[in-house]
């Protein structure tokens, strides 16, 4: 009966399409973070009564988070198919989906670290800036530490919709679990083969919460 039930299902495709998608995730997860933090703390920085307070860069960049976080993944991956060509030559396989990837995640996560900044008590940063702390000290010793566990969990939740973004990027063939499920699986009635990849999806996105959870239980002082 399991034989018949998986008798579609081609484990090394299956396994290597798993590599695909942990690959896209994990990638577009790291410069996700990087971008997305360095968005969020110049948002914060230049907000009204910060160290940077200009009113001008503080509206161009919230307009810019916000234009790139509004738009569906799936109209972005479009629209940026030309930049990726002119990139990377290519808009199929694992690389050709991170431009997308990136550039469709940062912004969400960046609104998600100024939250996170702006629930840091007002005291603990003027108490430092009182002491003459550097801008630098000021990121790296007191807003970062303060906010880890919600960025943290922040980050969390953004690799979790990117697990989802590299799925709707295999329509285009960008490679993954969701190419094999769309090609392999939707479009050749294989419904073994979309039940696997879904289970395998699943799986990763249970795994990243997971780590998530195990690591701002660890980091949260309160």
């Amino acid at each position: 009966m399991r034989d018949e039930f998986l008798q579609n299902v081609d484990w090394d495709k299956m396994w290597q399409a798993t590599r695909e998608t942990l690959y896209m995730t994990a990638m577009s997860t790291v410069f996700t973070f990087v971008i997305g933090l360095a968005l969020g703390i110049l948002l914060f920085l230049s907000s009204p009564g910060q160290i940077w307070a200009n009113r001008f860069i503080n509206m161009i960049v919230g307009a810019l988070v916000n234009i790139f976080r509004s738009i569906p993944f799936i109209i972005l991956i479009i629209l940026l198919i030309p930049f990726t060509k002119l990139l990377l030559g290519t808009i199929r396989g694992p690389e050709a989906a991170l431009p997308a990837l990136i550039i469709g995640a940062a912004p969400f996560y960046a609104r998600m670290v100024l939250i996170a900044l702006q629930e840091i008590d007002k005291g603990v940063i003027e108490a430092a800036k009182s002491m003459g702390a550097k801008t630098s000290t000021i990121i790296f010793k007191v807003l970062l530490p303060e906010s880890m566990p919600a960025l943290i969990s922040g980050i969390t939740v953004t690799a979790i919709a990117l697990v989802g973004y590299t799925a709707m990027a295999g329509v285009i063939g960008a490679g993954g679990l969701g190419t094999l499920a769309f090609l392999d699986g939707f479009q050749r009635s294989r419904e073994d083969v979309v039940w696997v990849a879904t289970i395998l999806i699943l799986i990763i996105v249970f795994i990243l919460q997971f780590i998530g959870d195990f690591l701002v239980s660890k980091l949260d002082k309160r």
